[in-house]
């Protein structure tokens, strides 16, 4: 559903106005720092919160912004990667939601401060996260870091320095709240009595979160799908 605003954007930008008529009136300029803006902040407020559905909420609204923010580059290497991202985070993401919901049925906790040492009962949901997070990061053998390189490369090549270290800022965020919630699951050790009885949620939890982790595994490895669909997208 959050990716509807974000498709219709790329619709107005490919089809509607097209990339030529907002370069002509200097546009991409603005897209680009309002993306920017909001991506920054929305990665800065994700690193507050100790809920862990807020904090995937807002990690996906700075998501969001990566994908405007390659389509108001205005060059088809940027447009290529803002339209990779979205699907590239949507496997991704959809794994984190997966891991906080079997988290949630596993143990009832919903705060990140809550699950010290639960990586240690649930190894497979921790797994998925932390393979989902390294995907949302843009990090390999994940699928983000597809997109994300080509964002970065779009950059590079519209010699636009501010949105190369805008991207790189916000990728360290990115590390900066999905890391310490797989830190403290595997090696920060559970308070006396914290977690007895906890193991890993029923198998149909299990499932879904396990498939869409392999799934942004396997689009590092196999991408030419969504790179066939991305240009068809954009028109190159």
């Amino acid at each position: 559903m959050v990716k509807a605003g974000v498709f219709c954007i790329f619709r107005v930008i490919f089809d509607i106005l097209g990339p030529e008529t907002l370069q002509s009136a200097n546009l991409g300029s603005l897209i680009t720092y309002i993306a920017s803006v909001t991506l920054l902040i929305a990665s800065m407020v994700a690193l507050t919160q100790d809920s862990m559905k807020r904090r995937l909420a807002y990690s996906t609204i700075g998501q969001l912004a990566y994908m405007v923010l390659g389509a108001g580059m205005l060059s088809a290497t940027g447009m290529l990667g803002g339209v990779l991202h979205l699907a590239m985070h949507a496997f991704g993401k959809i794994t984190l939601f997966f891991c906080a919901g079997a988290i949630y049925v596993a143990s009832k906790k919903k705060n990140i401060s809550q699950m010290d040492g639960l990586g240690r009962r649930m190894p497979i949901t921790y797994l998925a996260f932390f393979l989902g997070s390294l995907s949302i990061i843009g990090m390999p053998p994940l699928g983000g870091f597809i997109s994300k390189w080509n964002l970065l490369i779009g950059a590079v090549e519209g010699d636009q320095m501010v949105l190369i270290v805008v991207l790189l800022i916000s990728s360290l965020l990115n590390a900066a709240y999905f890391f310490p919630i797989v830190y403290r699951g595997f090696f920060v050790p559970a308070a006396d009595g914290e977690g007895k009885g906890i193991k890993e949620a029923p198998i149909f939890c299990l499932i879904p979160l396990s498939l869409t982790a392999l799934a942004s595994l396997a689009l590092f490895f196999y991408p030419e799908t969504l790179l066939k669909l991305a240009r068809m997208a954009i028109g190159i």
